[in-house]
């Protein structure tokens, strides 16, 4: 995926959209291909959820975009400039909704039906005119719902489910009125199937979005916990404080707020007075608290258990880390995973393939039975049976689930297609430092070999170091820092070595690997080596502390048959001794980025693999590799390069990562397979008559609850084991 930047130099720029008037995968297609006919990249559409991400031009009228997709049936009803965009959800609360249209018909229908009930008659509900009197509501509102979106999808060439509906549900109105008007009795009278086709579906609808909106309900929390009320901070003509309430919305990088035990943090803030604890579960799954202090930041989201601290907004909106949270997940919601791909191609094509089977069947069944009421009946049962929703929810379903379910844990999948490959991974390979190690460094010894005096050498350790975002430089530059660091003319990084720097006199620095020196000394037993044109000053070494969870975590890898290596840029005792603790037998050290870059490329080329690292060096390593997994205290290169973050800072989410992925696929494989079955099986039985008279009935109450049985399957995955 484009980094911003990225998109920027290309001339083009990322933007979100939440979509109404999406019913099935024909919709999602229909306006795929609308924004790449409009020169849009990376087009991105979850009917499921209505959210549209597509990458436009920066030139692009977004106004022309939103009229032409308005045209085409749908409607934009939030945009990217929105902070908390996205966040509506099709069919909402205002308006007409499934459930109400449902309501509204189901009296009408019910009337209609009793004439069904063996053993009562009542004389009156037999008369046509009444019948009519008392299906025409019904038909008005499902007609003014699925008619109009039904001529759209025809007139654009991509036909969606409503066509189904439409044509049966009118087809049965129309006989029924032809046989009113020309008196034909009661063999013509097919009122209450128009009626029930319509009031059932709209019943399936609104199950649908209830289904599929449960399993979204990992995220619709992350969603709330946006807006919450803050105490902002001012200072009256007095300069006395004083606190009042406004909404997170309103909140500006630089404004000072009051957050008190028990509420939760309205956005990203550096501590500026006092001391809380932290529950940050709802954004890394971690349920421990964690002591956070002045100077430290606390995430927009998390919830302060203990305690009172005044704090200044380092982030609001859309640049929190909550925010970039969600639009990750929404873009990962939006991608398909090659196993969808033949679903598409399917989906693309289904409705007149349906509507060519409803014609055979009624010319068939006519020819056949010699009767056309029956024959009417078993094509509108056809049309009304199918389901190409099915195969479109199958796989959105459980990706929805298995993102939602990951997020709640500390795990951000940054794709959909993650979720699949995690099926065939046959080996890790871990980087050291940061990685398998916490990277929170001590310093251990020092020594000056130069002419240079301690403090000297010191001073410029810490000049140096000061601008490296590698762990052992923070660790150097935090516990030598000083108020005389030297001006440097020019200073920048050596991936893979270390740091160079030229001083305003043109003397020439480095702090790096024992490559650095390799010329100057021959003990390459130390992690950092300072040297001044071209002499050595001294070195310096540092302890790095094992991650608790790292041994457990190869032996989980190394039980399920996967491959477990070490790649490290560290010397090879090191990276040996750190692989004995762990447990891990296969050690590759003294790796350069561009050793690592070549080696996963090699490794990935042949058989899946996952890399796991945290650092700049790392980066071109994890784009490279089958699937790319970074901590989220990692460097935002690494970020940005990595397809999963572990947000825990951590590596005990990955067996989950690795079970959630596998268990993802096999989830949407059986979504597939039933939604293939299901009008394998349902079509056929419909078009001969298996159904019986009552036909389309029974059809429209199938095909209701046949996306339900998929969102209940993909809902498992909440509680399904997976590690």
């Amino acid at each position: 995926m484009a980094t911003d930047t990225e998109q920027k130099e290309s001339g083009y720029k990322k933007i979100q959209w939440k979509v109404d008037g999406m019913d099935c995968a024909n919709c999602a297609l229909t306006i795929n291909k609308y924004l790449e006919k409009k020169g849009s990249k990376n087009v991105k559409v979850n009917y499921a959820t209505g959210d549209v991400i597509f990458d436009a031009t920066e030139t692009v009228n977004e106004q022309q975009l939103t009229k032409g997709l308005h045209e085409l049936g749908y409607n934009v009803v939030s945009d990217s400039h929105d902070p908390h965009a996205g966040h509506n959800h099709p069919h909402g609360k205002k308006g007409w909704t499934h459930l109400r249209r449902f309501w509204v018909c189901l009296p009408f229908t019910l009337v209609l039906m009793l004439h069904m009930i063996p053993g009562v008659h009542i004389h009156f509900l037999m008369n046509p005119l009444v019948q009519l009197v008392l299906c025409l509501p019904v038909f008005i509102i499902g007609m003014s719902f699925y008619g109009p979106s039904a001529w759209k999808s025809i007139r654009n060439g991509i036909p969606n489910m409503n066509v189904l509906i439409a044509i049966g549900a009118t087809a049965a109105f129309g006989y029924s009125l032809v046989g009113t008007i020309l008196n034909l009795g009661a063999g013509y009278m097919y009122y209450e199937t128009a009626a029930t086709i319509i009031t059932l579906v709209f019943l399936g609808n609104y199950m649908e979005d209830s289904t599929v909106q449960s399993t979204q309900k990992s995220l619709d929390a992350l969603v709330k916990s946006q807006k919450v009320t803050a105490n902002m901070i001012a200072f009256d003509d007095k300069y006395e404080e004083q606190v009042f309430p406004v909404d997170s919305d309103s909140l500006r990088v630089g404004d000072l707020l009051l957050i008190k035990n028990g509420e939760q943090v309205p956005a990203d803030c550096k501590i500026l007075w006092g001391d809380v604890q932290v529950s940050e579960a709802l954004l890394t799954g971690e349920s421990e608290p964690i002591h956070k202090k002045a100077k430290d930041i606390l995430v927009g989201g998390s919830l302060v258990i203990e305690g009172t601290v005044r704090a200044q907004v380092t982030a609001a909106g859309n640049e929190t880390v909550l925010s970039n949270i969600l639009n990750l997940v929404k873009q990962a919601q939006g991608e398909k995973p090659p196993v969808q791909q033949m679903a598409d191609k399917i989906s693309a094509v289904f409705v007149p393939v349906v509507l060519g089977i409803a014609a055979l069947t009624f010319i068939g069944n006519w020819i056949y039975l010699k009767d056309v009421s029956p024959a009417l009946m078993n094509a509108i049962a056809v049309l009304v049976i199918a389901c190409p929703c099915a195969m479109g929810l199958a796989t959105p379903a459980a990706i929805a689930v298995g993102l939602g379910r990951g997020t709640r844990n500390g795990i951000l999948f940054r794709n959909a297609k993650s979720l699949e490959l995690f099926k065939n991974i046959k080996q890790v390979v871990f980087d050291k430092t940061g990685t398998l190690t916490t990277g929170n460094f001590t310093l251990a010894e020092y020594k000056v070999t130069g002419n240079t005096s301690e403090e000297e050498f010191k001073n410029i350790a810490f000049s140096i170091e000061k601008y490296s975002n590698h762990p052992i430089a923070k660790t150097i530059a935090t516990d030598w820092k000083t108020n005389t660091a030297i001006r440097w003319q020019k200073i920048e990084e050596l991936k893979g070595l270390g740091m160079q720097a030229e001083d305003m006199q043109g003397n020439q620095y480095v702090a790096g690997s024992y490559k650095v020196a390799v010329t100057l000394t021959t003990d390459h037993t130390h992690n950092v080596y300072i040297v001044k044109n071209n002499e050595l000053l001294g070195w310096i070494d540092v302890t790095d502390e094992l991650r608790p969870e790292a041994k457990e975590v190869v032996s989980y890898l190394q039980n399920k048959g996967i491959k477990t290596i070490l790649l490290s840029g560290d010397r090879q005792q090191k990276a040996d001794d750190l692989a004995n603790q762990v447990g891990i037998n296969n050690v590759i050290a003294e790796q350069t980025p561009e050793q690592k870059l070549a080696y996963i490329t090699e490794q990935s080329a042949h058989t899946p693999t996952v890399m796991v690292g945290d650092g700049i060096n790392d980066a071109p390593a994890l784009a490279k590799a089958t699937i790319g997994v970074s901590m989220s205290d990692a460097s935002q290169v690494a970020m940005q390069t990595a397809s999963v973050v572990l947000m825990n800072n951590g590596l005990k989410n990955l067996p989950m990562a690795l079970g959630l992925g596998k268990h993802t696929f096999i989830t949407i494989k059986e979504n597939l397979f039933w939604a293939f079955s299901y009008n394998i099986v349902a079509i056929p039985i419909a078009a001969f008559g298996l159904l019986g008279v009552y036909g389309p009935t029974y059809g429209a109450l199938i095909m209701a609850l046949s996306d339900v049985v998929l969102a209940i399957n993909s809902a498992r995955l909440f509680v399904k084991k997976v590690k």
